[in-house]
């Protein structure tokens, strides 16, 4: 992993009346290139700006990730689900019932989304709407979807869940460190909808039973 320059902030925000000074003050860093830990309704996440190359690849840094992992964009709501994602009216209406909630849609991506954040085999894209006040909150300010990614370690079965240790861990790898207490053991259940026919390729947080054909 390459360290950032300086070591990351850490912000302590409440989880269900998130801190409007410390969100904008999060959302200053998204927007300035910064790679942010943030809590969502499965477990910690990476997140930075949707156009940003060079945030991007520090994530990927950090997870020693390949160019085949499908990043997920995580939005405040289904409003954003058409400008990056093709939807078929059955898909929608699967994706409504399911969100806000643990779950990543894998669909196939328009031409807003930026070719390097698109699966380059598949031209796809995965995306989320979590049932978390404080992503909720830096959604609301940010205004457009984050790039995120679970924060799962090289060599680790399972995402770090302690704010204390993921700031030990990245203080020099990310720029902050939200902590919004205890939020999960698992990663989000997957569920590919490319083809219209919901299949489950990653069963985590959620109830994969409405998704059972």
């Amino acid at each position: 992993m390459i360290a950032c320059q300086v070591m990351s902030q850490f912000f302590r925000i409440h989880p269900e009346n998130p801190q409007a000074r410390l969100i904008h003050q999060a959302v200053d860093i998204i927007r300035a290139g910064g790679v942010i830990v943030y809590p969502t309704d499965s477990a910690y996440a990476l997140g930075c700006h949707i156009g940003d190359k060079s945030a991007l690849q520090r994530m990927r840094q950090v997870r020693r990730l390949d160019d085949d992992h499908h990043f997920s964009l995580v939005c405040r709501d289904l409003s954003d689900l058409g400008t990056y994602a093709k939807v078929s009216n059955s898909a929608y209406r699967l994706i409504k019932a399911a969100t806000p909630g643990p779950f990543t849609f894998i669909l196939e991506a328009t031409r807003e989304v930026p070719r390097r954040l698109v699966n380059p085999k598949r031209k796809t894209i995965g995306l989320r709407v979590p049932d978390n006040n404080i992503a909720q909150a830096l959604l609301n300010q940010l205004g457009e979807p984050l790039m995120s990614s679970t924060l799962i370690l090289p060599g680790d079965e399972f995402p770090m869940t302690d704010p204390d240790e993921i700031r030990e861990v990245l203080e020099h790898h990310v720029d902050l460190v939200i902590d919004g207490g205890f939020c999960g053991l698992e990663s989000t259940t997957v569920v590919d909808l490319e083809d219209d026919v919901p299949r489950v390729v990653r069963q985590g947080c959620g109830d994969i039973e409405q998704f059972v054909t």
